[in-house]
């Protein structure tokens, strides 16, 4: 007997391996995929800006790093005793000025190199509700706590959020033409916009993603995180104590269905092996010094360095 509604998913044509390059970038559920191709050892950059949750956010950070344009003085402001973008999420805020602009010019040419090379680039868009800077009219990436009456909240249309992704594709393909763009709708409920608000917000970047689709079925591909979430598996014990984030189980079941489609049949071999040796690192022993765990010991640096030897730039 069936107890779910299974979402098709068809196995991509350019899977990723550990040849691949990866560039994850987007939402907080970016984070949670990031963090499983770290834990498999793949070739991953993870959100070198920080958590920015919707198209606008990301089409600026991707074209200053494509156009080799740079932080200055202009792009920060004091605030809280520390220097903040309106670009780029808090955790890259700083006390040192000097510091924090070097850190976000040294991160923003990272990006250009990491887009330039890579084979796969996943984008996660958590949101269509977006903040307007009142004294300069333009859309931020993050408030870092400035009072509320300092912006407008606005929705951004389809159209708005269609023609974002249509230049974030078209910049991407002129300085690499081969890279593969898979959008995914994060399944994390911004409830705190409202409840029909949340779901107006999805549909408007589900809207935008399907129609970028069908214009653009060579370079652009899309996994249907959020419909997995919503209706594959859509039970409240699915989600975190917040009742608004996915928990592990969910995590790792989209995971799953995501390396089904997209992670080659070699690969996921040697991930499994991956696996084992990272569940045997995280082992506590009841005796460290005993004999049958220093054999053991022994017998996981052999199985590290044959990885190692076979993808260098494995590192345990």
């Amino acid at each position: 007997m069936q107890f779910t509604t299974p979402i098709p998913i068809q196995k991509s044509n350019f899977q990723i391996d550990y040849n691949s390059k990866i560039v994850s970038l987007g939402s907080c559920f970016a984070v949670n995929m990031g963090e499983k191709l770290d834990y498999f050892k793949f070739q991953n950059s993870l959100n070198p800006f920080g958590i920015l949750f919707h198209p606008l956010a990301l089409e600026k950070i991707i074209s200053k790093a494509i156009l080799k344009e740079e932080f200055t003085e202009d792009d920060i402001f004091f605030h809280n005793e520390r220097w903040h973008s309106f670009d780029v999420h808090s955790d890259l805020s700083a006390s040192d000025k000097k510091a924090f602009l070097k850190s976000l010019n040294t991160n923003l040419k990272k990006l250009e190199i990491d887009l330039m090379k890579s084979s796969h680039i996943i984008i996660t868009l958590g949101t269509s509700w977006v903040y307007r800077k009142i004294d300069s009219d333009s859309i931020v990436a993050n408030c870092h706590k400035v009072p509320q009456n300092a912006f407008k909240k606005e929705l951004l249309s389809v159209e708005t959020s269609k023609k974002s992704l249509e230049r974030i594709i078209i910049a991407i393909s002129k300085v690499n033409p081969k890279a593969k763009i898979i959008f995914t709708i994060s399944p994390v409920r911004h409830i705190k916009d409202g409840f029909t608000e949340n779901q107006w917000s999805k549909a408007n970047l589900i809207s935008a993603t399907q129609e970028i689709l069908n214009q653009n079925s060579e370079i652009v591909n899309y996994f249907p995180s959020y419909e997995i979430m919503m209706d594959e598996l859509r039970d409240y014990r699915f989600y975190a104590e917040d009742m608004i984030h996915p928990n592990p189980t969910a995590i790792n079941y989209i995971w799953k269905r995501f390396s089904e489609a997209w992670i080659s049949e070699e690969t996921l071999l040697v991930m499994q092996e991956l696996e084992n040796i990272q569940k045997g690192l995280h082992h506590r022993p009841f005796n460290s010094e005993s004999e049958q765990h220093l054999i053991f010991l022994a017998k996981l640096q052999n199985r590290m360095a044959v990885l190692e030897r076979q993808f260098p730039f494995m590192k345990f």
